[in-house]
């Protein structure tokens, strides 16, 4: 079982991915850590830090004042930063290694349960210690800025917006290769559509109900899958032609496979890995 414990070499902190979408989860059950964007940054430094796409501090609701509203329908609050320290509302993969790190650290039990976050309460269902886990993204979101186009070096494309609780622009290519190196984040007009920066999706047709994606997050870079990101992308697909009012679909990532349920009400069900690497303690802090 993993330590929840205090560390006499520095504070405890486990390492995990989901898609290999990989993050740092640091325990702090009762809302001691008040972590700056610098610490935050430095922790997910893959040269100087322990190296990932985000953090994930998990907090008791009732200990930390952005989740107390919702300690009536979660007991665990998902506080996510992305690597740059910024805050994040919502991460599908990340969400996913939260519920497994709950689990094994005897936390929570198998089955199905609620974890709270900044876009608000999500359900989670997992019931073994490898098997896939599944979260309730809510519903997605379409009203929001129009006329998007995101552009890569020659070619341009214009985009949809997609809100699952952080924002998405969407692109469909003929390629993925055409997103070229994405070393830089995409160029997205116009420029005050999104004043903190967006998420895009470049996604391809591979067969029914099967895509693929490439993904540039905001405040991260390039990363090898995005949960909310493959529910926009899903979102995007069925806005261009007619899908079943419920319908299941594949998104193949960099990182491997996600499977997304649409259900009759509209809302959408992700599933895929997570998977727990590391534990240990580390000395980051003042």
């Amino acid at each position: 079982m993993l330590t929840t414990q205090p560390h006499p070499a520095g504070h405890p902190f486990v390492k995990g991915h989901g898609a290999e979408n990989d993050f740092v989860i640091l325990p702090d059950p009762d809302g001691r850590r008040d972590l700056s964007p610098e610490e935050v940054a430095r922790l997910c430094d893959r040269r100087t830090g322990l190296g990932a796409d985000g953090l994930l501090r998990v907090v008791r609701c009732t200990a930390d004042p952005e989740a107390t509203a919702m300690a009536g329908e979660a007991e665990w609050f998902m506080d996510y930063r992305n690597a740059d320290g910024s805050k994040g509302a919502m991460c599908g993969n990340g969400i996913r290694l939260v519920a497994r790190y709950l689990v094994a650290s005897g936390l929570a039990r198998p089955g199905r349960f609620t974890i709270a976050t900044r876009a608000g309460s999500r359900t989670v269902y997992l019931q073994d210690a490898d098997g896939p886990v599944t979260v309730g993204m809510g519903r997605p979101g379409l009203a929001g800025p129009a006329g998007i186009e995101v552009t890569v070096g020659r070619r341009h494309w214009p985009a949809l917006h997609v809100d699952m609780g952080n924002p998405h622009a969407v692109v469909v290519v003929d390629d993925l290769a055409h997103a070229g190196k994405l070393r830089t984040a995409p160029v997205v007009k116009p420029a005050h559509a999104y004043p903190l920066g967006v998420t895009v999706e470049f996604v391809t047709v591979v067969g029914d109900r099967h895509f693929a994606m490439r993904v540039y997050e905001r405040g991260v870079g390039e990363t090898r899958s995005c949960g909310t990101g493959a529910c926009a992308a899903v979102t995007a697909m069925r806005q261009r032609e007619a899908h079943p009012r419920s319908a299941h679909y594949i998104v193949d990532t960099a990182g491997g496979r996600l499977y997304i349920a649409v259900l009759h009400d509209g809302t959408m069900e992700l599933t895929g890995p997570a998977l727990i690497v590391a534990q240990g303690a580390v000395r980051l802090f003042a």
